[in-house]
């Protein structure tokens, strides 16, 4: 950000260098005056400067050299060296390398923290130099083609140069924008071909998630891909409200609602795919926020020997599944696939001979064959309304999306002691802890001591890129740390990812699970039975046998499937 003292630097330079006149100068600060424009927008808008001029003269205001893009030869391998996404974010091109030192044309050269994520990124000492946003954009493009997320950058460029851009900073101020101007707005093609554009780059890049977030300057908008959480694009705050509003429009939202959440869905196809949006909106002291999470029909990854269940812990599962009545739950936080384990459950045992009924919020995937039924609470159908209907309905396998309250919990554990197979998730850090919270929400421990089949518990970690993986040895403090110590002064090999194009300079590229399985032994069920902590039936399930989250992380970590940080990320490890 220019300063005030170092406008006045940047007026006496330009002076100096002759690129301007006292009367020019003048001229342009009674126009910024008028606007709030920087300077330098205003000299360029009068055409008395160009964006060369100006970026070479704040070059030589912060003590970096300027390089002309126009008339410069770069390397395209060298390119490449700063991944695609890096270089559209920090606007940043490489354009020389000496020995370990890499000379970097930049946008803004006192950016800190891009110097350090290109640092990081390419193992390079970075030497910054600046170069004007046009011409860096236009080597980005040259040598990567125009992606979806630059054509929103120009959309919107376009879109504040037209007379919506107008319309749109006019009512930035108020308050209250009217429903009926805000109906204008959404209408407008530039608005709606970014949020087009959005929701097509997020399928592109395989995120299951997109954040439309309001700050106080800027909207900011992330994907999550594989679980994390990437910053994208930053639009102007001028064009959130209709942004948001288009999205709401999509989803069959009330547009005029801005003050309590709302819920939405959006079907949509994509190239020759078809895709769910469920949308969600919250009223944040900036604005309304909203998360699209993306389902693609086509990709769900059905079947038990897809989800990284190792061979040992998937024959015990399968014999769980094909008792004829009883209860099996699946734990685990939001997110770390629950629900597709319960598919692929009720994908395994679908033979075609058993009425099977699920009751879902919402129903994420249509399963061929099965009964699916969504939760609507405003017409009165509740998981509990839903599973009482279920049970005149001659069910032999009923799927409960989410244990939520005692009331589902109840009717779920009868139905499973009236002969009926029951499936369903819980929201526990562990198998052992599904127990104690079933107990925790009034239900009779003998009661869950005779239903209770057995608990899976899960997490989603990231693979390591096949692209770019290699070996290396991590520091025996970090072995024994990992809960490796009996490996301690052994050389063992571990794998991560280097880092490439094909990942995004992450390392990783797509999921798997880390599995419990915790089955109810006449041991445990004992300790049911006397209300024992988790902790005591976790020490008898380990003492039969089970292996834990940890072990499990560990086990994929020594595989080369995962990396110990990775593992570190999704699963709390318990020190030796």
């Amino acid at each position: 950000m220019v300063t005030k003292s170092s406008k006045q630097d940047m007026s006496e330079l330009l002076i100096e260098e002759k690129l301007i006149t006292e009367r020019q100068l003048q001229k342009a600060i009674d126009q910024q005056k008028k606007t709030g424009e920087k300077l330098e927008k205003v000299l360029i808008q009068l055409n008395f400067l160009t964006e060369k001029d100006i970026t070479e003269v704040m070059g030589k205001q912060m003590g970096v050299a300027f390089v002309d893009l126009d008339n410069q030869e770069i390397d395209p391998e060298m390119i490449k060296t700063i991944p695609e996404h890096l270089a559209r974010r920090y606007k940043v091109v490489p354009v020389g390398q000496i020995g370990s030192k890499l000379s970097v044309a930049m946008a803004d050269p006192l950016n800190v923290l891009a110097i350090d994520d290109i640092r990081l990124i390419t193992g390079f000492d970075i030497q910054p130099m600046i170069a004007t946003e046009a011409g860096i954009t236009k080597v980005i493009d040259r040598n990567f083609g125009v992606t979806e997320l630059a054509e929103v950058e120009e959309t919107v460029k376009t879109l504040e140069a037209s007379d919506t851009g107008s319309a749109l900073e006019a009512i930035q101020e108020e308050e209250e924008i009217s429903v009926d101007k805000l109906k204008e707005l959404v209408d407008e093609a530039p608005i709606v071909k970014v949020v087009n554009l959005i929701i097509s780059q997020a399928i592109n890049e395989k995120a299951s998630d997109i954040h439309v977030e309001p700050d106080t300057k800027q909207v900011r908008v992330r994907y999550r891909i594989d679980g994390v959480l990437h910053d994208v694009m930053n639009p102007p705050k001028h064009i959130q409200a209709p942004m948001i509003s288009r999205v709401k429009i999509m989803a069959s939202m009330d547009i005029a609602e801005r003050r309590i959440p709302q819920d939405g869905k959006i079907h949509l196809k994509h190239d020759n795919k078809e895709f769910d949006l469920r949308v969600s909106t919250i009223p944040t002291v900036h604005g309304e926020k909203a998360v699209l999470r993306i389902l693609d029909k086509s990709s769900v990854m059905l079947g038990l020997d897809k989800l990284g269940i190792y061979p040992d812990i998937k024959e015990k599962l399968e014999a769980m599944i094909c008792k004829p009545y009883g209860m099996i739950l699946v734990t685990g936080p939001t997110g770390s696939g629950k629900s597709t384990t319960l598919y692929s459950c009720l994908n395994k045992i679908n033979t075609g001979v058993q009425n099977i009924i699920t009751i879902e919020d919402p129903v994420e995937y249509q399963l061929p064959g099965i009964n699916q039924v969504q939760v609507n609470e405003k017409a009165g159908l509740t998981f509990a309304n839903a599973l009482r209907s279920f049970l005149r309905q001659d069910p032999d396998i009923i799927m409960v999306g989410e244990i939520r309250d005692a009331e589902t919990a109840r009717i779920a554990i009868e139905a499973a002691l009236t002969g009926h197979l029951v499936l369903s998730t819980l929201h526990t850090n562990d198998a052992p802890s599904a127990v104690n919270r079933l107990i925790d929400m009034g239900i009779e421990p003998f009661l869950i001591a005779s239903a209770l089949i057995g608990v899976e518990a899960q997490r989603l970690a990231r693979l390591i890129c096949p692209n770019c993986k290699e070996p290396y040895s991590p520091p025996q403090e970090a072995v024994r740390k990992f809960g490796l110590g009996m490996y301690a002064g052994e050389e063992i090999n571990f794998y991560k990812g280097r880092g490439c194009d094909a990942c995004k300079q992450t390392g990783y590229k797509g999921r798997t699970g880390i599995h419990e399985l915790m089955m109810l032994t006449d041991r445990i069920r004992g300790l049911t039975l006397q209300k024992a902590s988790s902790t005591e039936i976790k020490k008898s399930a380990l003492e039969e046998g089970m292996r834990t989250l940890q072990d499990d992380g560990i086990r994929k970590v020594l595989d080369g499937i995962t990396s110990i940080e990775e593992t570190l990320r999704v699963i709390y490890m318990e020190g030796e």
